[in-house]
């Protein structure tokens, strides 16, 4: 059995400014989110990884090299935020006022609608998603790993694996820098332990 603990990035300018979307606009991290990263290095200090994968994003990266406290990341493009096409870089209101229509079908099934219009359907991010933790699990069937990604892809891939219609993802919660820990079986069998953990048992488990 595998255990992924899994983290969203740590927080970044436009999340600070009302949640603007960031899909692959590459931007650092804030202060704050620095500090996110290195208080989940303080609570996973007792683990120990087998492997550190992230999107290739710096946000994501970057929190992952601080959370783990090594340099030996391996950055992996199926781990990359979703395509939001025309609503990135804007908050919700904005996009919503220029064309309430695609947000409304997004909603209403975002298994075939497309982001923004032009960015990726719900399914081609879980597909590529699933199919990095299924190459992960054959590299590593049994152990722990560190993955780093994005609200986005996180939730998505969650709700796919845990039989959730897709519609229903932002039912699931990402917080910044927060530890969602689920286990593998062999056959890819997801199970959810733990969502947006911060905290630690006497002995240093979560």
């Amino acid at each position: 059995m595998l255990n992924v603990y899994l983290l969203r990035h740590g927080q970044t300018q436009w999340n600070a400014e009302g949640n603007r979307y960031c899909g692959r606009t590459d931007i650092p991290l804030t202060e704050k989110g620095i500090r996110q990263a290195q208080l989940v290095r303080e609570q996973l200090g007792k683990m120990s990884f087998m492997a550190v994968y992230a999107s290739p994003l710096e946000r994501a990266y970057r929190t992952a090299v601080i959370a783990a406290g090594r340099e030996d990341v391996i950055r992996d493009q199926r781990l990359i935020e979703a395509d939001f096409g025309n609503w990135e870089g804007k908050t919700k209101e904005v996009f919503m006022e220029e064309n309430a229509a695609l947000w409304k079908n997004w909603m209403n099934d975002p298994a075939t609608a497309r982001a923004g219009g032009t960015g990726e359907t719900g399914m081609e991010v879980v597909r590529r998603v699933d199919d990095f933790f299924t190459e992960i699990l054959n590299r590593h069937p049994s152990g722990n790993i560190l993955v780093v990604g994005h609200n986005g892809i996180n939730r998505l891939f969650l709700a796919y694996k845990l039989g959730m219609p897709l519609k229903h993802y932002r039912r699931i919660v990402q917080e910044n820098s927060s530890v969602t820990l689920f286990s593998l079986e062999p056959d890819g069998e997801l199970m959810l332990k733990l969502l947006n953990s911060k905290g630690l048992n006497e002995d240093g488990s979560l």
